[in-house]
Protein backbone atom coordinates (compact mmCIF):
# COMPACT_ATOMS: atom_id res chain seq x y z
CA UNK A 1 0.00 0.00 0.00
CA UNK A 2 1.75 3.41 -0.82
CA UNK A 3 4.56 4.79 -2.50
CA UNK A 4 7.96 3.39 -1.92
CA UNK A 5 10.13 4.47 0.93
CA UNK A 6 13.87 5.31 0.10
CA UNK A 7 16.40 6.36 2.42
CA UNK A 8 18.10 9.80 1.45
CA UNK A 9 20.23 10.74 4.27
CA UNK A 10 22.36 8.69 7.43
CA UNK A 11 23.73 9.77 10.40
CA UNK A 12 25.62 7.66 13.50
CA UNK A 13 27.55 7.97 16.36
CA UNK A 14 28.57 5.02 18.51
CA UNK A 15 31.94 4.01 20.47
CA UNK A 16 33.48 3.30 17.14
CA UNK A 17 33.00 6.95 15.37
CA UNK A 18 31.44 10.21 15.88
CA UNK A 19 30.16 9.69 12.35
CA UNK A 20 30.08 8.18 9.32
CA UNK A 21 33.34 8.10 8.23
CA UNK A 22 34.83 7.12 11.61
CA UNK A 23 32.83 4.86 12.03
CA UNK A 24 33.32 2.69 8.36
CA UNK A 25 37.35 3.07 9.27
CA UNK A 26 36.51 1.02 12.51
CA UNK A 27 34.74 -1.53 10.73
CA UNK A 28 37.64 -1.88 8.25
CA UNK A 29 40.00 -2.16 11.08
CA UNK A 30 38.31 -4.55 13.07
CA UNK A 31 38.37 -1.43 15.98
CA UNK A 32 35.95 -2.61 19.10
CA UNK A 33 34.23 0.44 20.69
CA UNK A 34 34.96 -1.44 23.87
CA UNK A 35 36.46 -0.51 27.41
CA UNK A 36 36.64 0.62 30.92
CA UNK A 37 34.25 3.37 32.06
CA UNK A 38 35.67 7.06 31.23
CA UNK A 39 31.91 9.33 31.73
CA UNK A 40 29.94 6.98 33.59
CA UNK A 41 30.66 6.85 37.21
CA UNK A 42 30.08 3.68 38.93
CA UNK A 43 31.08 0.75 41.41
CA UNK A 44 31.53 -1.83 38.40
CA UNK A 45 34.05 0.59 36.56
CA UNK A 46 36.57 -1.91 36.73
CA UNK A 47 34.80 -5.10 36.67
CA UNK A 48 32.52 -4.76 33.80
CA UNK A 49 33.59 -2.96 30.04
CA UNK A 50 30.96 -0.99 28.25
CA UNK A 51 31.32 0.53 24.53
CA UNK A 52 30.93 4.67 25.47
CA UNK A 53 30.82 7.20 22.90
CA UNK A 54 34.47 8.64 23.15
CA UNK A 55 33.61 12.10 23.74
CA UNK A 56 32.24 13.52 26.88
CA UNK A 57 28.75 15.88 27.27
CA UNK A 58 30.65 19.46 26.65
CA UNK A 59 31.88 18.09 23.41
CA UNK A 60 28.92 17.12 22.69
CA UNK A 61 27.37 19.73 23.19
CA UNK A 62 29.38 21.68 21.22
CA UNK A 63 28.95 19.07 18.98
CA UNK A 64 24.95 19.32 18.43
CA UNK A 65 24.68 22.94 19.17
CA UNK A 66 22.61 22.13 22.36
CA UNK A 67 23.71 23.22 25.77
CA UNK A 68 25.45 20.98 27.80
CA UNK A 69 23.04 20.77 30.45
CA UNK A 70 20.62 18.60 28.67
CA UNK A 71 20.72 15.02 29.09
CA UNK A 72 23.42 12.91 27.37
CA UNK A 73 20.27 11.13 25.51
CA UNK A 74 19.75 14.21 23.91
CA UNK A 75 23.37 14.99 22.67
CA UNK A 76 23.81 11.72 21.04
CA UNK A 77 20.55 12.17 19.33
CA UNK A 78 21.30 15.64 18.17
CA UNK A 79 24.56 15.15 16.79
CA UNK A 80 23.50 11.82 14.79
CA UNK A 81 20.10 13.14 13.45
CA UNK A 82 22.04 16.41 12.39
CA UNK A 83 24.60 14.57 10.37
CA UNK A 84 21.91 12.12 8.36
CA UNK A 85 19.82 15.76 7.37
CA UNK A 86 23.25 17.06 6.40
CA UNK A 87 23.86 14.13 3.99
CA UNK A 88 20.30 14.14 2.55
CA UNK A 89 21.09 17.54 1.42
CA UNK A 90 17.40 18.66 1.28
CA UNK A 91 17.68 21.80 0.05
CA UNK A 92 13.98 23.12 0.73
CA UNK A 93 13.45 20.88 3.65
CA UNK A 94 11.01 23.28 5.52
CA UNK A 95 8.66 23.14 2.23
CA UNK A 96 7.86 19.35 3.04
CA UNK A 97 5.73 17.82 5.30
CA UNK A 98 8.79 16.63 7.84
CA UNK A 99 8.23 14.93 11.09
CA UNK A 100 10.90 12.89 13.46
CA UNK A 101 10.09 9.61 15.02
CA UNK A 102 12.86 8.54 17.36
CA UNK A 103 13.60 5.74 20.19
CA UNK A 104 14.92 5.64 23.23
CA UNK A 105 14.76 4.09 26.62
CA UNK A 106 16.17 5.79 29.51
CA UNK A 107 15.39 9.36 28.52
CA UNK A 108 17.30 11.97 30.81
CA UNK A 109 17.87 9.24 34.03
CA UNK A 110 21.50 10.28 33.76
CA UNK A 111 20.65 13.97 34.60
CA UNK A 112 18.49 12.22 37.46
CA UNK A 113 21.41 9.92 38.76
CA UNK A 114 23.48 13.40 38.93
CA UNK A 115 20.18 14.98 40.92
CA UNK A 116 20.46 12.32 43.09
CA UNK A 117 24.12 12.14 44.51
CA UNK A 118 23.39 15.50 45.81
CA UNK A 119 20.26 15.08 47.47
CA UNK A 120 20.73 11.90 48.96
CA UNK A 121 24.06 13.60 50.43
CA UNK A 122 21.86 16.29 51.54
CA UNK A 123 18.31 16.79 50.89
CA UNK A 124 18.74 20.73 50.76
CA UNK A 125 20.78 19.91 47.61
CA UNK A 126 20.43 18.78 44.30
CA UNK A 127 18.82 20.87 40.96
CA UNK A 128 15.22 19.85 40.56
CA UNK A 129 15.44 20.92 37.23
CA UNK A 130 17.54 18.08 36.14
CA UNK A 131 14.24 15.64 36.58
CA UNK A 132 11.72 17.97 34.54
CA UNK A 133 13.48 16.31 31.09
CA UNK A 134 13.88 13.00 32.39
CA UNK A 135 10.89 11.75 30.52
CA UNK A 136 11.51 9.54 27.39
CA UNK A 137 9.55 11.71 24.71
CA UNK A 138 11.27 14.87 26.33
CA UNK A 139 14.46 13.77 24.49
CA UNK A 140 12.61 13.97 21.49
CA UNK A 141 10.92 17.27 21.74
CA UNK A 142 14.43 18.37 22.40
CA UNK A 143 15.96 17.80 19.69
CA UNK A 144 13.11 17.87 17.23
CA UNK A 145 13.48 21.62 18.26
CA UNK A 146 16.84 21.87 16.92
CA UNK A 147 16.20 20.09 13.65
CA UNK A 148 13.20 23.17 13.34
CA UNK A 149 11.07 19.88 12.60
CA UNK A 150 7.54 20.22 14.12
CA UNK A 151 4.61 19.06 11.73
CA UNK A 152 4.96 15.99 13.45
CA UNK A 153 7.12 14.47 16.77
CA UNK A 154 6.50 11.30 17.91
CA UNK A 155 9.06 9.15 20.55
CA UNK A 156 8.59 5.36 20.64
CA UNK A 157 10.17 2.94 22.89
CA UNK A 158 9.88 -1.12 23.37
CA UNK A 159 12.70 -1.71 24.79
CA UNK A 160 15.63 -2.72 22.41
CA UNK A 161 13.30 -2.89 19.31
CA UNK A 162 12.66 0.80 19.81
CA UNK A 163 14.66 2.39 16.89
CA UNK A 164 13.58 -0.45 14.46
CA UNK A 165 9.93 0.70 15.43
CA UNK A 166 10.73 4.02 15.00
CA UNK A 167 11.78 3.55 11.15
CA UNK A 168 8.92 0.92 11.15
CA UNK A 169 6.73 4.09 12.22
CA UNK A 170 8.06 6.75 9.99
CA UNK A 171 7.51 4.46 6.85
CA UNK A 172 4.03 4.37 7.43
CA UNK A 173 3.58 7.55 7.57
CA UNK A 174 5.22 8.19 4.40
CA UNK A 175 3.70 5.36 2.81
CA UNK A 176 0.08 6.38 3.70
CA UNK A 177 0.62 10.25 2.32
CA UNK A 178 0.50 11.88 6.36
CA UNK A 179 4.25 13.31 5.46
CA UNK A 180 7.03 13.89 2.68
CA UNK A 181 9.98 13.46 4.88
CA UNK A 182 11.27 12.02 8.54
CA UNK A 183 14.41 11.14 10.28
CA UNK A 184 13.66 8.18 11.94
CA UNK A 185 15.55 6.72 14.39
CA UNK A 186 16.88 6.25 17.70
CA UNK A 187 19.62 6.94 20.91
CA UNK A 188 20.40 5.82 24.16
CA UNK A 189 23.18 7.18 26.80
CA UNK A 190 24.76 4.60 29.47
CA UNK A 191 23.52 5.40 32.86
CA UNK A 192 23.76 3.28 36.14
CA UNK A 193 20.21 2.34 35.89
CA UNK A 194 20.54 0.75 33.40
CA UNK A 195 23.78 -1.04 34.06
CA UNK A 196 22.52 -2.29 37.43
CA UNK A 197 19.50 -3.94 35.92
CA UNK A 198 20.94 -5.81 33.02
CA UNK A 199 23.70 -6.88 35.65
CA UNK A 200 21.05 -7.95 38.26
CA UNK A 201 19.97 -10.17 35.13
CA UNK A 202 23.07 -11.39 35.55
CA UNK A 203 23.78 -11.48 31.33
CA UNK A 204 26.23 -9.12 31.39
CA UNK A 205 30.14 -10.13 29.74
CA UNK A 206 33.11 -9.25 32.17
CA UNK A 207 34.80 -9.69 28.74
CA UNK A 208 34.24 -8.10 25.34
CA UNK A 209 31.30 -9.79 24.27
CA UNK A 210 31.29 -13.27 22.32
CA UNK A 211 28.23 -13.00 19.89
CA UNK A 212 27.16 -16.53 18.24
CA UNK A 213 29.83 -17.93 20.37
CA UNK A 214 29.71 -21.55 21.69
CA UNK A 215 31.71 -20.19 25.19
CA UNK A 216 29.37 -16.80 24.88
CA UNK A 217 28.75 -14.98 28.32
CA UNK A 218 26.61 -12.23 27.81
CA UNK A 219 26.71 -8.91 26.28
CA UNK A 220 28.34 -5.24 26.91
CA UNK A 221 26.34 -2.11 27.00
CA UNK A 222 26.94 0.64 24.70
CA UNK A 223 25.73 3.98 23.88
CA UNK A 224 24.95 5.97 20.66
CA UNK A 225 22.40 6.82 17.86
CA UNK A 226 21.29 6.44 14.53
CA UNK A 227 19.20 8.07 12.17
CA UNK A 228 17.59 7.54 8.29
CA UNK A 229 15.99 9.99 6.66
CA UNK A 230 13.70 8.76 4.86
CA UNK A 231 11.30 10.56 1.82
CA UNK A 232 8.73 9.33 -0.47
CA UNK A 233 9.40 9.01 -4.38
CA UNK A 234 8.01 12.48 -5.21
CA UNK A 235 11.16 14.14 -2.40
CA UNK A 236 13.44 11.60 -4.28
CA UNK A 237 12.52 12.20 -7.58
CA UNK A 238 14.03 16.04 -7.10
CA UNK A 239 17.21 15.46 -5.18
CA UNK A 240 19.51 14.74 -8.33
CA UNK A 241 21.28 12.34 -6.07
CA UNK A 242 21.95 8.72 -5.61
CA UNK A 243 20.09 7.48 -2.38
CA UNK A 244 21.30 4.68 0.14
CA UNK A 245 18.40 1.77 -0.52
CA UNK A 246 14.40 1.60 -0.66
CA UNK A 247 13.13 0.34 2.67
CA UNK A 248 11.18 -2.76 1.20
CA UNK A 249 9.89 -4.53 3.98
CA UNK A 250 9.61 -4.05 8.20
CA UNK A 251 7.37 -6.13 10.32
CA UNK A 252 7.08 -6.50 14.14
CA UNK A 253 5.70 -9.83 16.41
CA UNK A 254 5.44 -10.48 20.20
CA UNK A 255 5.49 -14.42 20.92
CA UNK A 256 5.21 -12.96 24.37
CA UNK A 257 6.93 -15.78 26.27
CA UNK A 258 8.38 -14.03 29.07
CA UNK A 259 9.61 -10.05 30.38
CA UNK A 260 12.91 -10.36 29.82
CA UNK A 261 13.94 -13.70 27.42
CA UNK A 262 13.28 -14.61 23.78
CA UNK A 263 11.12 -17.87 23.08
CA UNK A 264 13.84 -20.88 22.91
CA UNK A 265 12.24 -21.48 19.68
CA UNK A 266 12.57 -18.50 17.86
CA UNK A 267 9.00 -17.46 17.83
CA UNK A 268 8.84 -14.16 17.75
CA UNK A 269 12.19 -13.74 15.48
CA UNK A 270 11.05 -15.93 13.02
CA UNK A 271 7.62 -14.64 12.79
CA UNK A 272 9.15 -11.05 12.24
CA UNK A 273 11.84 -12.08 9.99
CA UNK A 274 8.95 -13.79 7.53
CA UNK A 275 6.46 -10.81 7.50
CA UNK A 276 9.48 -8.89 6.39
CA UNK A 277 10.36 -10.94 3.93
CA UNK A 278 6.93 -10.79 2.72
CA UNK A 279 5.97 -7.36 2.56
CA UNK A 280 8.90 -6.86 0.35
CA UNK A 281 7.89 -9.41 -1.84
CA UNK A 282 11.40 -11.02 -1.03
CA UNK A 283 12.37 -14.72 -0.70
CA UNK A 284 14.83 -15.48 1.82
CA UNK A 285 17.73 -16.71 -1.14
CA UNK A 286 17.13 -13.15 -1.71
CA UNK A 287 18.72 -11.70 1.43
CA UNK A 288 22.70 -11.37 1.14
CA UNK A 289 23.49 -10.10 4.37
CA UNK A 290 21.64 -10.49 7.92
CA UNK A 291 22.65 -7.74 10.59
CA UNK A 292 21.89 -10.18 13.44
CA UNK A 293 20.50 -8.55 16.72
CA UNK A 294 23.61 -10.81 18.29
CA UNK A 295 23.68 -9.48 21.58
CA UNK A 296 25.71 -12.56 22.89
CA UNK A 297 23.41 -13.55 25.77
CA UNK A 298 22.84 -17.43 25.73
CA UNK A 299 19.38 -17.19 25.22
CA UNK A 300 19.03 -14.35 22.91
CA UNK A 301 21.96 -15.92 20.32
CA UNK A 302 19.94 -19.71 20.27
CA UNK A 303 16.89 -17.95 19.69
CA UNK A 304 17.38 -15.73 16.85
CA UNK A 305 19.83 -18.59 15.07
CA UNK A 306 17.20 -21.22 15.63
CA UNK A 307 14.73 -18.74 13.59
CA UNK A 308 17.43 -18.20 10.88
CA UNK A 309 17.61 -22.05 10.32
CA UNK A 310 14.39 -22.60 10.29
CA UNK A 311 13.66 -19.57 7.49
CA UNK A 312 16.31 -19.75 5.62
CA UNK A 313 17.37 -23.32 5.51
CA UNK A 314 19.47 -24.93 3.69
CA UNK A 315 20.86 -21.52 1.93
CA UNK A 316 22.02 -19.01 4.52
CA UNK A 317 22.98 -15.59 3.57
CA UNK A 318 26.21 -13.94 5.11
CA UNK A 319 25.40 -12.94 8.29
CA UNK A 320 27.01 -10.99 11.49
CA UNK A 321 26.65 -9.19 15.02
CA UNK A 322 27.73 -5.84 14.72
CA UNK A 323 27.24 -5.04 18.63
CA UNK A 324 30.73 -7.05 18.33
CA UNK A 325 32.12 -3.38 17.96
CA UNK A 326 29.09 -1.08 19.43
CA UNK A 327 27.84 -2.95 22.25
CA UNK A 328 24.48 -3.21 22.64
CA UNK A 329 23.21 -0.15 22.31
CA UNK A 330 19.68 -0.80 23.54
CA UNK A 331 16.94 1.63 22.28
CA UNK A 332 19.40 2.96 19.85
CA UNK A 333 20.55 -0.33 18.14
CA UNK A 334 18.12 -0.75 15.66
CA UNK A 335 18.85 2.70 14.21
CA UNK A 336 22.17 2.21 14.19
CA UNK A 337 22.23 -1.41 12.52
CA UNK A 338 19.82 0.31 9.98
CA UNK A 339 22.99 3.03 9.23
CA UNK A 340 24.87 0.10 8.86
CA UNK A 341 22.91 -1.78 7.17
CA UNK A 342 22.09 1.10 4.15
CA UNK A 343 25.95 1.46 3.91
CA UNK A 344 26.36 -1.96 3.59
CA UNK A 345 24.25 -1.93 0.28
CA UNK A 346 26.12 1.04 -0.46
CA UNK A 347 29.64 0.41 -0.46
CA UNK A 348 28.96 -3.42 -0.94
CA UNK A 349 30.58 -4.17 2.32
CA UNK A 350 29.99 -7.15 5.26
CA UNK A 351 31.14 -6.36 8.66
CA UNK A 352 32.68 -8.75 10.85
CA UNK A 353 31.28 -10.74 14.07
CA UNK A 354 34.24 -9.91 16.14
CA UNK A 355 35.77 -12.54 18.59
CA UNK A 356 34.55 -15.25 17.41
CA UNK A 357 36.10 -18.89 17.61
CA UNK A 358 34.09 -21.60 18.17
CA UNK A 359 31.09 -21.72 16.43
CA UNK A 360 27.70 -22.45 17.93
CA UNK A 361 27.35 -26.13 18.66
CA UNK A 362 23.28 -26.17 17.61
CA UNK A 363 23.23 -23.67 14.78
CA UNK A 364 24.37 -24.87 10.73
CA UNK A 365 25.70 -21.80 9.98
CA UNK A 366 28.58 -19.32 11.64
CA UNK A 367 28.91 -15.65 11.00
CA UNK A 368 31.05 -13.88 9.08
CA UNK A 369 34.50 -13.26 11.21
CA UNK A 370 36.53 -11.15 8.35
CA UNK A 371 35.79 -7.38 6.97
CA UNK A 372 34.51 -7.94 3.00
CA UNK A 373 35.09 -5.65 0.89
CA UNK A 374 33.60 -5.83 -2.98
CA UNK A 375 30.91 -8.41 -2.39
CA UNK A 376 27.27 -7.48 -4.09
CA UNK A 377 24.83 -6.60 -1.54
CA UNK A 378 21.44 -6.57 -3.00
CA UNK A 379 19.04 -6.83 -0.21
CA UNK A 380 19.98 -6.80 3.99
CA UNK A 381 17.69 -7.59 6.56
CA UNK A 382 18.08 -6.35 9.98
CA UNK A 383 17.02 -7.80 13.29
CA UNK A 384 15.91 -6.11 16.58
CA UNK A 385 14.35 -7.96 18.92
CA UNK A 386 13.56 -6.40 22.70
CA UNK A 387 12.47 -7.06 26.09
CA UNK A 388 8.90 -8.22 26.00
CA UNK A 389 8.86 -10.51 22.99
CA UNK A 390 8.87 -7.41 21.04
CA UNK A 391 10.47 -8.17 17.54
CA UNK A 392 10.74 -6.14 14.57
CA UNK A 393 12.64 -6.79 11.00
CA UNK A 394 13.49 -4.06 8.60
CA UNK A 395 14.49 -4.98 4.88
CA UNK A 396 16.81 -2.55 2.94
CA UNK A 397 17.51 -3.42 -0.93
CA UNK A 398 19.43 -1.43 -3.37
CA UNK A 399 17.70 0.35 -5.62
CA UNK A 400 18.90 -0.51 -9.05
CA UNK A 401 17.75 -4.08 -8.57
Amino acid sequence: MGSPVYVAGAGVISAIGNNIAETLESFEQGKAGMGTMQWLHSIHREKLPVAEVKLDNPALAKLSGLPPAVSRTALLSAVAAQEALSDAGIEDFHRWRTGFVSANTVGGMDKTEDFFVDFLANPAKGRLRNLVRHECGSITEIVADRLGIRHYVSTLSTACSSSANAIFHAARLIKNNILDIVVAGGTDALTKFTLNGFNTLMILDADYCRPFDENRKGLNLGEGAGYLVLVSARVAAGLGRRLYARLSGYANANDAYHQTASSPEGTGSYLAMKAALEESGLQPADISYINLHGTGTQNNDISEGTAIKLLFEPRFPKMSSTKSFTGHTLGASGGLEAVFSVLSIQKNIIYPNLRLQTPMKELPFVPVTTFINDEPVNHVLSNSFGFGGNCSSLVFSKIDT
